[in-house]
């Protein structure tokens, strides 16, 4: 990867915060400032095609309202000693 040189500008708190941070971390301010613009860019991206998911249907027009039920019911998400009962 090939890096290039740019400027950030940051008020004095958010430059102290990421001072200690990298610091504390053993890490660059540089490698804090990345990951933070890669989680950025991630929060921001525009997808130019919607994702193709598949869909689920039940047939169900009440699935919706009693999907925790139906989990509880069928022990999805229960410990072994739970289900025993």
């Amino acid at each position: 990867m090939t890096l290039k040189r740019t400027t950030v500008y940051l008020d004095e708190a958010d430059l102290a915060e990421l001072k200690r941070a990298a610091a504390r971390e053993k890490v660059s301010e540089a490698q804090i400032l990345r990951e933070g613009v890669r989680l950025a860019i991630a929060r921001y991206r525009v997808w130019d095609e919607p994702v193709d998911l598949p869909v689920f249907e039940s047939g169900d027009p009440a699935f919706a309202e009693r999907a925790d039920e139906m989990l509880r019911d069928s022990g999805f998400g229960a410990w072994e000693e739970d289900r025993a009962s």
